[in-house]
């Protein structure tokens, strides 16, 4: 039996992939961003061991958050799928960061930072991190922003990191595809199980080909993916900004 942390499990891609480990034999340990919608998705998905609620626009209850999960000791895996699509970059966190910077950048850096180093770490990408900005101009600014796509380059660096610097640990991006959820409305195209599917496979499957770190997989596949993302300078540019904006450093 695994043990799995999911960000933004109360409803979309984290629910049904929540759903889909339990339903495998698995713990699963959700998460909300308030306990309103904590306490609806636990009773909603059956056999959950427990929901934390922390609104990870906010640096403290972030950090509060992966506290609360050391608390629970180790996972074998952490699946990061929150995230934030269509916000202004007007619209600001506590801390004063666009909340798009805040939710789909910072907060799965410092969960990664501060957690005890888990077997396995999914983070959801999207193939919109084609158009991301790998110079980091917005990242770097006087009063930081960044676009979706931005958002989603800067997931995929940062497993390529962890990749590189934990080597017992399978760390890997995935692009769900644009699928009909709440985040990706009705009429999106792509097919909605397939989304999950890949997450649930590189969390608990014993499979080699599910056993391998740095890579970015679409529906199982590994998929092409912005080459600059490899490189160990842009990595660790990318981790210095987010440790001067989170006040986070990243453990060796």
């Amino acid at each position: 039996m695994t043990r799995i942390f999911i960000t933004g499990s109360a409803d979309g891609l984290g629910k049904l992939a929540a759903t889909a480990l339990i339903n495998q034999g698995h713990q699963v340990v959700l998460h909300a961003r308030n306990q309103k919608r904590g306490q609806d998705a636990l009773t909603q998905i059956n056999g959950a061991q427990t929901v934390l609620t922390a609104d990870l626009s906010s640096i403290a209850e972030t950090k509060n958050l992966a506290a609360q999960l050391n608390d629970m000791g180790r996972f074998d895996a952490v699946i990061h799928n929150a995230g934030l699509y269509q916000v202004s970059n007007l619209d600001l966190s506590v801390d004063g960061l666009p909340l798009l910077l805040a939710v789909n950048t910072i907060a799965p850096y410092i969960l990664t930072s501060l957690m005890y180093k888990p077997e396995r770490l999914i983070y959801l990408s999207s193939g919109m991190h084609l158009q991301g900005d790998p110079t980091f101009k917005g990242l770097a600014a006087a009063k930081p922003r960044v676009s979706y796509s931005d958002s989603k380059l800067h997931n995929l660096i940062l497993a390529k990191a962890v990749a590189r610097k934990w080597s017992k640990v399978y760390s890997n991006a995935v692009d769900p595809g644009w699928v009909p959820t709440r985040m990706g409305g009705a009429g999106a195209p792509d097919d909605l199980e397939k989304g999950y599917q890949t997450q649930v496979w590189l969390a608990a499957s014993n499979e080699a080909k599910a056993l391998v770190s740095g890579r970015y997989f679409h529906h199982k596949r590994p998929e092409n993916y912005l080459s600059k993302s490899n490189d160990v300078s842009i990595q660790e540019q990318f981790l210095h900004l987010c440790e001067l904006i989170s006040g986070v450093s990243f453990p060796s």
